[in-house]
């Protein structure tokens, strides 16, 4: 069994096997040993998400390419809460991607929410550390745009980047199946078809707040994209902070409280009536014998 020590000092020696070791062993059963072995580190991220076709990959390798050009070393995290198989970064739509797969600053990794101990609220966080304590200076982390996911993912991310596009169905009603809730930044994807615009003033109209026009395939508002990231990282205030910081502790309570061993059968009892919701959840916490 390879020390997580010595994939360590091999991951920040520039072997990028160790990094995905390490990556490995923090989304699973090893996590507690690797986090221990972690010095303290801190890290942006920067999340993306939106429904299934917005061109949230595209936004992302464009992304990729602009915070390269400012002299950073960037992570991907791609996060699929579906699938066991996403086999990594590179497959499906993720293929725009490709050309920073062997860049020496960037490093693309795939996460799948099933088979990984405690799900994204625990599996995220984690590879987040790893990547920190590699001295990466970003983390892109991109959803799939659906469920859960979202919530744990703006719990991690600050800004949290809602991409959306027009002729893809009814972008408002897609935002607000969810997304809007997560959003500090709403992007309209793909500005060059008919009906951008339009979507772009129903989102204000619906949040009252900007809305960005950008067509990652072209590259055309990117920059303004960073920029308002940016923005929104200085205007960050120890406040916002703890607030992420309460909604991780609360997603990873949530995580492991459904993997409690006593759940099935306390929901058991509250459904036959033998014991009361208050009493279980009491039980969960530790609170009750």
């Amino acid at each position: 069994m390879t020390s997580v020590d010595a994939l360590l000092g091999a991951a920040r020696g520039g072997s990028l096997r160790a990094a995905g070791r390490l990556l490995s062993l923090a989304e699973g059963d090893r996590r507690a040993e690797v986090t221990a072995a972690l010095p303290p580190a801190s890290i942006r991220v920067v999340g993306v998400t939106g429904p299934p076709g917005a061109g949230k990959s595209t936004t992302v390798a464009a992304l990729i390419g602009a915070y390269l050009e400012r002299g950073l070393r960037v992570a991907v995290l791609a996060v699929d809460p579906s699938s066991p198989y996403s086999g990594g970064a590179l497959l499906g739509d993720r293929i725009r991607m490709a050309a920073y797969a062997a860049h020496p600053g960037v490093l693309i990794r795939s996460l799948a929410a099933r088979g990984h101990l405690g799900g994204l609220a625990a599996a995220v966080p984690a590879a987040v550390r790893v990547l920190a304590a590699l001295s990466y200076d970003l983390v892109l982390l991109e959803t799939v745009g659906v469920g859960q996911s979202e919530i744990e993912v703006a719990a991690v991310a600050d800004p949290a980047v809602v991409v959306l596009a027009p002729g893809a169905g009814d972008a408002v009603q897609a935002a607000k199946a969810g997304l809007l809730e997560v959003a500090d930044l709403l992007v309209v994807n793909k500005a060059d078809r008919d009906g951008a615009e339009r979507t772009a003033r129903e989102l204000r109209a619906e949040t009252g707040g900007p809305v960005l026009l950008l067509a990652a395939s072209s590259g055309r508002g990117i920059a303004d994209l960073v920029e308002a990231i940016e923005a929104h990282r200085r205007s960050d205030t120890p406040e916002r902070r703890a607030a992420r910081a309460r909604a991780q502790i609360l997603a990873a309570a949530q995580t492991a409280l459904r993997a409690h061993p006593e759940l099935d059968c306390l929901a058991a009892g509250v459904a036959a009536g033998r014991a009361d919701a208050c009493t279980a959840a009491g039980v969960l916490l530790g609170r009750q014998p």
